[in-house]
């Protein structure tokens, strides 16, 4: 594995140790990217990764990059927040080879809107194709404007996929029950609706949803209970992490700890308790990426934690319980704006990094979080 001279915080570092307060762990640059949005781990400990302009590579955990997979890739529409975004296997991949891919699909008149499709992955000596691949769910109504499509992906343990799909900046969907914007989406593996979602007998779009009331969802991951956690971005502040449940709403844009950006007033949680109230919120924002329960044995007094990536806060950040109640614990300033997170099989901890000069050839790549050697 190559290590580079890596600039951050306006400190010049020549090892994979970043020039930093004391961190608990070493944070070393695996390979360069340009745009990445999302890593997934296969079984032989390769890693996919998407990149937002529509490829798909296969790195080793040296770095390693094969050539971009693009056969088989739907057109994507990359605007603003959207492009190829997500990735996750299927629970019986290693039998049938079977891979989903969320991204921005273009509709009429300047419209576009979140869709996740699933085929299967060829790899061949240094790269492959998708083949077969079908978009099994889309967000219904397409709209212009090119933000809060969300579009993250996740197998829940019982083997439900679960999607989240932004309110698309349209605020008003995300109360909405005949639409599937500001939802969190529940389905089977083959995107048909599970017969226990809560609204599956109203049919519809409304048999897809789980839970409402959301604005711009940014990460889910499910703990070893089998609670699903998501991060959400709110307006001028309030940032949320909450749990998800089945069946609730979550308030957006009725109540929310943020404000409007033109520093309207919206009325916090706590005066609606009808609607579910973060688990944790921070104003100002942190601007939330992917989250991660660590489930790991190599960073063991992390085991149960919560990791949320954060881009405006350039960092991570660590919840658990104080007080008998979830909170932030730490923040660990990485530098670098933070767009997902993942446990690697060892335990692990893996980075996705924006590229804060987009076009500039090392501004981004995918960071590997390892404990700091003892002195």
């Amino acid at each position: 594995m190559k290590r580079i001279p890596i600039l951050l915080a306006g400190l010049l570092c020549s090892a994979a140790v970043y020039c930093q307060d004391p961190q608990p762990f070493e944070t070393t640059l695996v390979t360069p990217m340009e745009a990445a949005w999302a890593i997934e781990f296969m079984p032989d400990g390769r890693m996919l990764v998407t990149e937002k302009a529509g490829r798909l590579y296969v790195v080793t955990q040296d770095g390693r990059k094969s050539d971009p997979i693009t056969s088989g890739i739907p057109k994507v529409d990359v605007s603003g927040q959207g492009g190829l975004a997500d990735v996750v296997l299927h629970p019986d991949f290693s039998r049938n080879n079977i891979i989903y891919l969320s991204f921005t699909e273009p509709g009429e008149n300047d419209t576009r809107g979140g869709a996740v499709g699933r085929g299967t992955l060829k790899l061949t000596g240094n790269g492959g194709s998708i083949e077969g691949f079908t978009v099994i769910w889309r967000q219904d109504p397409k709209l212009d404007g090119a933000g809060h499509f969300s579009q993250r992906v996740h197998f829940s343990p019982d083997g439900h996929l679960f999607i989240t799909s932004g309110e698309r900046q349209a605020f008003d969907p995300a109360q909405d029950m005949k639409v599937n914007l500001g939802k969190v989406i529940r389905l089977n593996e083959d995107g048909t609706v599970p017969n226990d979602n809560p609204y599956a007998a109203q049919g519809g779009l409304t048999a897809q949803i789980w839970s409402s009331g959301h604005r711009n969802l940014t990460g889910i991951d499910f703990d070893a209970e089998g609670n699903l956690w998501e991060s959400e971005m709110g307006p001028s502040g309030g940032d949320e992490l909450n749990r998800i449940e089945k069946g609730a709403n979550y308030g957006w844009p009725i109540v929310s700890n943020g404000n409007h950006y033109d520093a309207k007033n919206i009325p916090e949680h706590d005066s609606r308790p009808e609607f579910n109230r973060p688990v944790v919120w921070w104003n100002p924002s942190i601007s939330p990426g992917g989250v991660l329960v660590y489930q790991g044995n190599l960073f063991p007094e992390w085991k149960g934690n919560i990791f949320v990536a954060g881009l405006s806060s350039r960092s991570i950040i660590r919840v658990g319980d104080r007080f008998g109640a979830p909170s932030e614990l730490e923040r660990f300033n990485l530098g670098a704006r933070i767009r997902d997170i993942e446990q690697g099989p060892d335990g692990s901890i893996w980075l996705v990094m924006d590229p804060d000069n987009p076009g500039k050839r090392w501004s981004g790549g995918i960071l590997k979080l390892t404990p700091a050697k003892k002195s």
